[in-house]
């Protein structure tokens, strides 16, 4: 399958397919780690309970200090 970023805000945004995401068993709750080998982009999702208590804690600051801000740019 041969994928375009779209223009999202200032960033670029990858559109994963429902049959992909049902497959996978991920919704727009799950966290994904982002990594990289410096030529692929990997996208795996977190199941590891300490590191979705990390990255819940990270997301919860993120939005305490930008929650605003990231609603504007949402809208």
């Amino acid at each position: 399958m041969i994928k375009r970023l779209t223009k999202h805000g200032n960033s670029l945004a990858i559109v994963i397919e429902k049959p992909i995401l049902d497959l996978l068993k991920i919704s727009s709750d799950t966290p994904l780690e982002v990594t990289t080998d410096g030529t692929s982009l990997m996208l795996v999702p977190v199941t590891d309970a300490k590191r979705r208590e990390k990255f819940d804690a990270a997301l919860s600051r993120t939005n305490r200090r930008y929650g605003k801000v990231l609603k504007k740019l949402a809208e």
